[in-house]
């Protein structure tokens, strides 16, 4: 936005470098952690080459089982490089075809997000939420605080099928239900947009039309030309070539707004054109609670067969399974 350097703009300024700072530190703590933790064994090594001591060895161990933990950690990290995978995330849940039983798998479904986020340490805030008549949810809309929320739940998003013994079936048989999740990236409120001088011709030329002697002599009228975007707008309504040109460059802002605005929501809709029909055939994952007892991954072929830890937030290792898949994609 043009402008004058402000306060406002100073404040933005140390936002921006703050918050670079603070990615770059969750990288270099992790990485001195690992170098600690090597060079801690490498002592120990040298210990029990002198002396074989079961404590020691027990200690080199454990100490191995932490530094591959560690290792593990920072090579999922360094699958989060996308554009967004920073930021936080925006988490939508709605049931499928199916009334009640599909409403419940939603609530069910939401409830399992919640908990992920705690365990991570992640804030959660419900920003919609319709519950259902009879019990679970028509809609809900979760927004999920942490460091790079999004770059682990876009794991998340698609088609999600249940099965189990249905617990508002008389009868008790077993039902099939779905319910859909969209995962969106958490962006500023407002669109900023920043206008380079030198991207602009400025033309200047003589009004037309009704205004006098003033309006038809001078060259008051203002017609600006955006080189990036190939916009062009003009304007002659006022006397006073200076009052045009201001005029001009709202009209400009006001286009290449609009112009942004556009992207961003086919950004979106192209998001949403991955989504599937919320029915069998379309679903991302399964979640079996009968006869047996799984969470089979259809994406990456990894199954799990406590279903009822991942239904309390345990999705860590199905997660990273998705992001080492599409790691390994992307760099083919």
């Amino acid at each position: 936005m043009m402008s004058a350097p402000g306060f406002w703009d100073d404040q933005e300024v140390a936002r921006t470098v703050i918050d670079e700072s603070n990615r770059l530190k969750g990288w270099i703590g992790p990485w001195a952690d690992l170098t600690g933790q090597v060079a801690t064994l490498d002592a120990v090594v040298e210990l029990l080459k002198m002396e074989a001591d079961p404590d020691l060895l027990a200690e080199f161990e454990n100490g191995l089982v932490t530094l591959a933990t560690g290792v593990e950690a920072i090579e999922l990290r360094t699958m989060l490089q996308g554009e967004d995978d920073h930021r936080e995330a925006i988490v939508t849940i709605h049931p499928g075809a199916g009334g009640l039983e599909s409403q419940d798998w939603a609530g069910m479904l939401m409830r399992m997000y919640t908990r992920w986020a705690e365990k991570k340490g992640f804030s959660v805030n419900v920003l919609d939420l319709q519950p259902a008549e009879e019990g679970g949810i028509k809609n809900a809309t979760l927004e999920i605080l942490g460091e790079s929320a999004y770059g682990y739940l876009k794991a998340e998003g698609g088609v999600h099928r249940l099965v189990r013994i249905s617990p508002f079936d008389a009868q008790s048989r077993r039902h099939t239900s779905f319910a859909s999740v969209f995962v969106y990236p958490v962006v500023e409120d407002e669109i900023e947009i920043e206008i380079d001088e030198s991207d602009l011709r400025i033309d200047t030329y003589r009004a037309s039309g009704a205004g006098g002697q003033h309006i038809n002599k001078t060259d008051s009228a203002v017609r600006i030309t955006h080189g990036p975007s190939g916009i062009v707008v003009a304007c002659q309504q006022e006397r006073s070539q200076h009052k045009n040109k201001s005029t001009a460059m709202k009209m400009l802002r006001a286009a290449l707004y609009q112009r942004e605005v556009a992207v961003r929501d086919a950004a979106k809709a192209e998001l949403q054109a991955g989504m599937s029909d919320i029915a069998f055939g379309s679903q991302i994952r399964s979640y079996v609670f009968q006869p047996y007892t799984m969470v089979n991954d259809h994406r990456t072929e990894l199954k799990v067969t406590d279903v009822h830890a991942v239904m309390d937030g345990d999705l860590d290792p199905l997660i990273e399974a998705y992001l080492k898949k599409a790691g390994a994609g992307a760099a083919l």
